[in-house]
């Protein structure tokens, strides 16, 4: 199955510090990190600007998978990578465990990436284009806002820096 958003997002993940800024976002806005990168594929591929209306669909369309599925995933490898045992082999079981979770984590990522990229399609045609890189930009400010605003969200739109880069270098790179 071609899934155009998927690729895309383990390409601008894999940039230089755009894990350490989308999961910047996710631990202290709580903000679905694939939101995040929704955005960056939406506006540095399509040149799409979306409103807080598009958001809070999509939003709606992942949520229930990413709060009941990813979210508990990715508590339970944190909780096995801070547990602390008093013998090796309980060690050692407990870290092969998170990486099998670690995995299934990032399995219900792709999983609620494929139920975004459905909501996409069916959208795509409805949104107005403009230039990629004030597209991403935006999309990062309405989304964030719809996180609950505030300046600091604001601005953290603005140094996403890394993530907006390599939005746009995968639109040259194809």
């Amino acid at each position: 199955m071609d899934l155009p958003f998927w690729n895309f997002s383990l390409a601008v993940y894999g940039a230089n510090a755009v894990e350490d800024e989308c999961l910047g976002l996710q631990d202290q806005f709580g903000i679905d990190v694939n939101l995040v990168l929704l955005c960056a594929y939406l506006g540095a591929v399509h040149g799409a600007a979306l409103t807080a209306g598009d958001f809070a669909s999509a939003r709606a369309e992942a949520g229930p998978w990413h709060e009941q599925i990813v979210r508990p995933l990715r508590a339970a490898r944190r909780t096995l990578k801070a547990i602390t045992f008093r013998t090796d082999d309980e060690t050692k079981a407990a870290a092969q465990l998170r990486i099998q979770v670690k995995a299934i984590e990032l399995e219900s990522e792709r999983i609620e990436q494929m139920t975004l990229g459905r909501w996409t399609e069916a959208r795509l045609t409805s949104w107005p284009r403009g230039d990629s890189r004030e597209a991403v930009v935006g999309n990062l400010q309405v989304l964030l806002a719809g996180y609950g605003g505030g300046a600091e969200r604001l601005a953290a739109a603005e140094a996403a820096k890394h993530l907006i880069a390599a939005a746009l270098d995968q639109v040259v790179i194809k």
